[in-house]
């Protein structure tokens, strides 16, 4: 699928999609006549493209315009997960493309191009969470009193190597201006190597930082719950808790404070 399989200089497993970003490149050339400019940021920060207003494109623009896009989304498919809000963003003016979305999707490509050496590094080492305190509480009294995971009764044994999950979740409140909405972004790891990202804009209009990363952190969980289940069939062990990160002390608070759950649910 154009992704390159190798071993650093200390036997690490790695993969990299090299020759699918330089096909992308090649793409590109045979398109415009050179290669794209060289840029370090996939987006300009700040930047709200549902605002802009620049001219339509022709038709044989829109195709170019749907061939650009349609790369740039299998290429995250196959690693390149830090594009995934630029491309996220762009992916929704597919029914009225102008000239600097296409711009957009131009910086883009000069962005990979620039970073076609990124690397995903395959480590099977569980990460050490020993110096993180864990808070144990009572929910005898509580509607968590009796909550636990459901293990499937047809999964087989778990055997082989135990894994820990490990997730992050972020939001990036008002992204879209005009229709007041949150992009949620998370990232899962498996040990200590990244197997699945998301990004997208949230299903309601949160009017505050703390309800748009309260909607993160739901989804993170719900996908954590997927997660489990999967390996579970797989027959893969899982290794204690999942540990989850976000940046907004407010919701790592209110999660934690089995007075709260009472009247709210994560």
């Amino acid at each position: 699928m154009g992704c390159d399989f190798y071993r650093d200089k200390n036997g690490v497993l790695c993969y990299a999609p090299k020759k699918y970003i330089e096909k992308i490149v090649d793409n590109y050339r045979r398109i415009y006549g050179t290669c794209p400019k060289v840029e370090h940021s996939p987006l300009i920060n700040g930047d709200h493209a549902e605002l802009d207003t620049a001219e339509l494109l022709n038709e044989d623009d829109q195709k170019i315009y749907q061939s650009l896009i349609g790369a740039l989304q299998g290429v995250i498919q196959i690693g390149c997960f830090d594009i995934t809000s630029a491309v996220m963003t762009l992916s929704r003016f597919q029914a009225m493309r102008r000239q600097g979305y296409l711009d957009r999707v131009k910086r883009t490509h000069g962005y990979l191009s620039k970073m076609h050496h990124a690397t995903i590094k395959i480590r099977t080492d569980a990460p050490d969470y020993s110096a993180i305190p864990v808070k144990m509480y009572d929910w005898e009294y509580s509607c968590y009193a009796d909550a636990e995971e459901k293990i499937p009764p047809d999964s087989p044994k778990p055997k082989g190597k135990s894994i820990a999950i490990t997730s992050y979740f972020d939001a990036n409140l008002y992204h879209d201006v005009i229709s007041g909405k949150t992009v949620t972004g998370i990232l899962h790891l498996f040990n200590q190597t990244p197997v699945d990202w998301f990004s997208k804009l949230q299903s309601t209009v949160e009017t505050a930082t703390f309800g748009s990363e309260y909607v993160a952190a739901r989804t993170c969980m719900e996908q954590i719950i997927d997660l489990c289940l999967t390996l579970r069939y797989l027959g893969v062990p899982i290794n204690g808790r999942t540990m989850v990160f976000g940046d907004n002390k407010s919701i790592g608070c209110i999660t934690d404070d089995r007075q709260t759950h009472s009247a709210t649910r994560m």
